[in-house]
């Protein structure tokens, strides 16, 4: 087939792909796989290498991702029912005082978006961010809009996080260097979107408390009741899938005067005795003497999240800068490979939040098992993704797109943000934005010979991309507005506009480093 018809085809694949998420509502995992077994058919791929190819484009993205994946995500279910997410987040509060509680929560979003997913790290610090609103009488959008800016961003520019890895992999980067590199670079996203966010909230914006669509998300982070104010130290909580409770109320306000409350989340306690299935109980704070275990302190919880990052850290720059042979660099390399590092942290947060705890062995690889149920799913798309990316390779749809690419004059920097923000204003997803941005991208930029550090940095130049313009197709968008209380032309000039100028201004600073890579 001619390369304009090769276009054409890829231009089709990816207009069907977007018009099966967002028209069709079809599953992103299975919308990938069909088109990308419809665009290797309408391109020549032969009937008898099909099956072949879609496995391999599985088999090798998913060796790479799916462990990683899945022990970040078994480090942040710990933390979260460990009672140590919200003893983070009040500690915080605690250290830096009423007057800069927007800035603690920020923070605390920044350092617990790491391990934490960004939906989880939502219904955490959301009732933490409300009870210190009202304790406060501040607006809600104070606290609550930098802190859940600072976990998106993270949620699109690092590993752990699927579409981070999935990208990083798939250009052939390097997850350390991503890490060395953009953790500065997300950092002062956050800091700008703190200061961002302080402007914006300046104004009062109308609410929407009754969220007439799906009170799901919500009544899971605060809770439903006769009329209780979540407030009130009394929550009701969905149990079972999650067994996470959500206490605050005199916490948070506790905190917002510079206290401590000394008291976990009741996750733990009620955890043990959950039912199998999701219902809704009624729980009140419990006392400090009722307790049988103080909350996880804030520096374990601080080591724990920085743990496998520092070895990470280490691998990559014993790599660049140890002889090869060197002792010191095998130990280092090995200890710093992603996977280990996780699971070395993994065996950290077992036992020091898990058995010091109380938790038996049941309970520890159970928490651990209930983390891998919502991130399956991602695993697959991710999985998907490298279908796709695999059938444009083979079909030559890569090296065509890499020609028109490239007459286009445009740095690869430039394309990798630009494909990623329109793939995600269009369909929402900032996951499927990295993945499909990496599929079309990755001719291109091998044919570019560009260095592991150049290519990081195109990475979280796709980050950027992927982590603005999050509006009405995005799920991140419902979830923070229903949170909030906020309709959805508040959080059109709110939200949208706080991720839009972070995406914007990550994507300059991979600009400004590209010269010293």
């Amino acid at each position: 087939m001619s390369p304009t018809g090769l276009l054409l085809v890829a231009a089709a694949g990816v207009a069907v792909l977007l018009l099966l998420i967002i028209a069709g509502k079809v599953q992103p995992f299975v919308a990938l796989v069909v088109v990308s077994i419809a665009v290797a058919l309408a391109a020549g791929v032969p009937a008898g290498d099909l099956v072949t190819t879609v496995e391999d484009g599985m088999g090798a993205t998913l060796g790479h991702i799916a462990t990683i994946i899945a022990l970040g995500a078994m480090i942040g279910r710990i933390i979260e029912l460990s009672g140590g997410a919200h003893e983070f987040a009040h500690s915080l509060i605690a250290r830096f005082g009423s007057q800069r509680t927007p800035f603690a929560l920020t923070v605390a979003g920044f350092v617990l978006g790491i391990p934490v997913f960004f939906e989880v790290g939502l219904i955490i610090l959301m009732p933490i961010a409300h009870g210190v609103a009202r304790a406060a009488r501040r607006p809600l959008l104070v606290y609550a809009l930098p802190m859940g800016a600072a976990m998106l961003t993270v949620h699109a520019f690092l590993p752990p996080h699927p579409g981070a890895v999935a990208a990083t992999e798939a250009i052939g980067a390097s997850q350390g260097l991503v890490l060395l590199l953009g953790i500065p670079v997300t950092a002062t996203v956050v800091v700008l979107g703190h200061l961002v966010s302080r402007r914006l909230t300046r104004h009062a914006y109308p609410t929407d408390p009754t969220d007439p669509t799906d009170p799901t998300v919500r009544t899971e982070a605060y809770g439903t009741g006769n009329g209780a104010d979540p407030a009130d130290g009394t929550v009701q909580v969905a149990v079972g899938e999650r067994e996470m409770a959500a206490t605050f109320g005199a916490a948070a306000e506790a905190s917002a005067s510079g206290g401590t409350t000394g008291q976990p989340p009741g996750a733990e306690q009620g955890a043990a005795s959950a039912p199998t299935h999701a219902s809704t109980v009624t729980r009140t704070t419990p006392q400090p003497s009722q307790l049988p275990q103080p909350p996880p302190s804030f520096a374990l919880v601080l080591t724990l999240i920085v743990t496998p990052v520092l070895l990470i850290l280490l691998g990559t720059v014993a790599e660049h800068t140890l002889p090869d042979g060197s002792t010191l660099r095998a130990v280092l390399t090995v200890v710093g490979a992603p996977m280990v590092a996780l699971l070395i942290d993994v065996a950290l947060c077992g036992g020091l939040l898990g058995a010091r705890r109380g938790w038996d062995r049941a309970r520890i690889a159970e928490v651990m098992g209930s983390a891998l149920p919502p991130v399956a799913m991602v695993i697959l798309v991710a999985g998907a993704g490298g279908v796709f990316g695999k059938v444009l390779v083979a079909s030559g749809i890569g090296d065509a797109v890499a020609d028109l690419l490239e007459r286009t004059g445009l740095p690869v920097l430039f394309l990798a943000f630009l494909t990623s923000l329109a793939l995600r204003a269009a369909q929402g997803s900032a996951t499927v934005a990295l993945i499909t941005t990496a599929g079309l991208l990755t001719p291109l930029l091998h044919r570019a010979d560009l260095s592991t550090a150049q290519l990081s940095l195109v990475a979280l130049a796709m980050g950027a991309g992927a982590s603005a313009l999050s509006h009405v197709n995005d799920a991140g968008f419902w979830m923070f507005t229903r949170l909030a209380g906020l309709d959805v032309a508040s959080g059109l000039r709110t939200w949208t506009v706080l991720t839009t100028v972070m995406g914007v201004s990550g994507f300059a600073l991979t600009v400004a480093l590209w010269p010293w890579v």
